[in-house]
């Protein structure tokens, strides 16, 4: 509807209003809310922060005014109430800047953003992951619906993730600096393309995310946006000065879901900030943020204290086939897992009761400054262990080297954020080629957080028995290692001949 049909029906109720509330004494702060709204309307529709404050408030009042019943019954108009609404919700419809999709979690950091972005004039549809978290699902749907979102996605991405993401990582012996096996790194494109994909499905224009602005998941986040999604805008609340300097404490957003409603936290909230997913949970901020202080003894909620685990072991056979686990079977009772979902949730399981996977780092992010991170990552070490077990026992020697380069830079890129880049589709390409003869069965222990390699077997080994056997003579003639030695000794005695004559000369 054009804004002067708009306004002229404005002018209308607002003659009507007032008839109405001669007739019916209607109550100075009604009318205050009237003048409020009339105020937002006609100013030519600019959209601010306290415009559109100012409009939620009165409609907001109006809402809960009692309907005029003495309204004349020959006329039989429409109280100016019902009026004022049906023409707030054309102004909605008309003064609204587009629809966001919201990665959301249901926390008070992105409750607060809801409401923040309806604030300023957005549809918002949320939008929340399930990737093995420890989540009410149904209860974080009522809270969106409740803070008024146009409408809510709840997707389960567990299977998803473990299939796309996780595999390839296993595939690649992830490891970010050595010791970091990339839990969140790897989960975050894996939500942000579902969050793209019902952005085009529902035709928004917008997505949007809690990430600060100090740390690596917006980086993550928004370049999976960008790569998937070329055309779209991205709203970082956390990256907006408005909004950082409104909020800039926990207390703050408090304030804010107070006022507008929104539930807030009824038990104490850990000195710590946490992300969980299946494959890991990470802790960090807060009192972890001093590098020298050690990790509290509650603070680790998927893994036992290895002091504290059982004291008999768990003997498990993973069996592999292309570099992915199959299959993974219990020696000690018999309880045995072939799904991908089943199969991470059950080391998972195991590992954590044994103590499995805990680390404590200080890591380089890619915007540029170090951060102390604690992770407990179960199942994803169980399986580290395993696939590097049985991937040197089937690969070349020279593949391997090669492929162990390309792991190092594949850990980089999903660090980095880059998973939808050429080079990283390039690098997946080179790694899952790699894997083609990975297939056997390893058997392993897992006890007071350590995993023991204790055998292995493969159709497709490398390795020869008869040939490596100090017993069996096979077919190798140890004569020639004596011509293998000279060739390389080739280069060392050049390289100590040119030493001894700068020696000489000095």
């Amino acid at each position: 509807m054009p804004v002067y049909l708009l306004s002229k029906l404005w002018c209308s109720h607002k003659s009507l209003d007032k008839t109405n509330a001669a007739g019916t004494g209607r109550s100075k702060r009604h009318e205050d809310a009237v003048g409020a709204v009339d105020d937002a309307t006609c100013r030519g529709g600019q959209q601010t922060v306290q415009h559109s404050q100012r409009t939620e408030h009165a409609a907001a009042f109006l809402r809960s005014s009692p309907t005029d019943t003495r309204v004349s019954s020959v006329r039989k108009k429409p109280s100016a109430s019902v009026g004022l609404l049906w023409l707030l919700q054309q102004k909605a419809l008309i003064m609204s800047k587009g629809t966001v999709v919201l990665a959301y979690s249901g926390g008070l950091d992105t409750s607060c953003i809801l409401v923040w972005l309806k604030e300023q004039g957005y549809d918002v549809i949320t939008y929340l992951a399930n990737i093995g978290q420890d989540e009410d699902f149904e209860a974080a749907r009522k809270k969106a619906e409740s803070l008024g979102a146009k409408k809510v996605f709840i997707e389960d991405l567990r299977t998803e993730f473990v299939e796309h993401f996780i595999w390839p990582a296993v595939q690649a012996n992830a490891v970010y600096e050595d010791r970091y096996l990339l839990g969140t790194a790897v989960a975050r494109p894996c939500i942000a393309r579902r969050q793209v994909e019902i952005a085009r499905r529902e035709g928004a224009q917008f997505v949007s995310h809690g990430a600060t602005g100090k740390g690596n998941d917006q980086i993550r986040f928004e370049l999976t946006c960008y790569a998937l999604y070329p055309e779209v805008k991205i709203i970082a609340p956390w990256r907006i000065p408005e909004f950082y300097n409104r909020f800039r404490g926990r207390t703050d957003l408090m304030e804010y879901a107070k006022e507008h409603g929104i539930p807030v936290p009824v038990t104490p909230r850990a000195p710590w900030s946490m992300d969980a997913n299946l494959m890991h949970i990470s802790y960090e901020s807060g009192i972890l943020e001093n590098p020298k202080s050690r990790a509290p003894a509650d603070l680790y909620l998927m893994t036992k204290n290895p002091e504290d685990s059982p004291n008999v072991q768990d003997v498990l056979e993973i069996e592999f086939k292309k570099g992915v686990p199959v299959k993974v079977t219990n020696m000690n009772d018999g309880i045995s897992k072939n799904t991908a979902l089943d199969i991470f949730s059950y080391l998972n399981e195991i590992g954590g009761k044994h103590g499995v996977g805990r680390i404590d780092i200080v890591e380089n992010r890619f915007i540029g400054m170090k951060s102390r991170g604690i992770y407990e990552t179960p199942g994803g070490t169980v399986l580290l262990k395993a696939h590097l077990d049985i991937e040197t026992f089937t690969m070349d020697k020279e593949v391997r080297r090669i492929k162990q380069g390309l792991g190092i830079k594949f850990s980089e890129l999903v660090y980095n954020g880059f998973w939808y880049s050429p080079e990283c589709d390039f690098v997946r390409h080179c790694i899952a080629k790699s894997q083609e003869n990975v297939e056997g069965k390893v058997q392993l222990s897992v006890f007071k957080g350590q995993v023991y390699i204790l055998g292995r077997e493969s159709p497709k080994s490398l390795y020869n028995e008869e040939l490596v056997s100090m017993d069996v003579q096979g077919d190798y003639d140890p004569c020639d290692a004596s011509g293998f030695i000279r060739i390389n000794a080739v280069r060392l005695r050049e390289h100590h001949r040119l030493q001894g004559l700068s020696s000489t000369k000095q």
